[in-house]
C-alpha cells in the first residue's frame, strides 16, 4: 500500500522503561540498531498496526504496554536508490510514520524476538532516550530526531535529561 506520493504508511514505536530508558534493537546479522517499525497493512488503524508489530518484533502483548503518546502527523523519510529494489524505483520513495510513546508496564523477560518464523532483530538493549543520532542509519536521522522531540513532553523530559 503505496500512497499517490510514493510513501508506504507505517508506524514506529519508542518503547520506554520505568527509567525512561528506550528499546533498542539490533537487526539480525547487522550492526544496526534501531526502534521497531512496520507497516500498517489495509484496513488497520495505526495504532492496531503499532500493537501487532510490537508483538511480532518484540513479543510483546497490549498488557505490557501502555501508549503514553503519539506523532500529531505523519513523519516521511526517503530510501536511497541504492537500497531500493529495482521494480520498485520509480513509484516508491519510503515511509511516512505515525510514531507512538510506550511505556513498558511488564518485565524483560517479557520480551522475545522470536516470535515468527523469520525474525527480525537478535538482539536489544536499554539505551537513553536521547540516543546519539549516529547510531541511527543516516536517512531515518531526521525522522528520529522529530519523533523523540515531539514524544519526550509526554515523559517530561528536556533535551539534556
Amino acid at each position: 500500500m503505496i500512497d499517490r506520493e510514493g510513501y508506504r504508511p507505517n508506524v514506529g514505536i519508542i518503547l520506554c522503561n520505568e527509567h525512561n530508558e528506550v528499546f533498542w534493537a539490533k537487526r539480525v546479522r547487522q550492526q544496526a540498531w534501531q526502534f521497531p517499525q512496520g507497516g500498517i497493512q489495509a484496513g488497520e488503524t495505526p495504532e492496531q498496526a503499532m500493537y501487532r508489530e510490537l508483538a511480532e518484533e518484540t513479543g510483546l502483548l497490549p498488557r505490557h504496554v501502555r501508549i503514553l503518546g503519539r506523532t500529531r502527523d505523519w513523519l516521511r523519510y526517503d530510501v536511497p536508490s541504492q537500497w531500493l529494489r529495482r521494480d520498485w524505483r520509480s513509484h516508491y520513495r519510503g515511509q511516512k510514520q505515525i510514531w507512538f510513546l510506550l511505556r513498558m508496564l511488564g518485565n524483560d523477560s517479557d520480551v522475545s524476538l522470536a516470535t515468527t518464523e523469520q525474525p527480525e532483530f537478535d538482539d536489544w538493549r536499554w539505551n537513553t532516550y536521547w540516543i546519539p543520532m549516529e547510531s541511527v542509519v543516516e536517512f531515518k536521522r531526521t525522522v528520529y530526531q522529530t519523533a523523540l522531540e515531539e514524544l519526550a513532553s509526554f515523559l517530561e523530559l528536556s533535551r539534556r535529561d
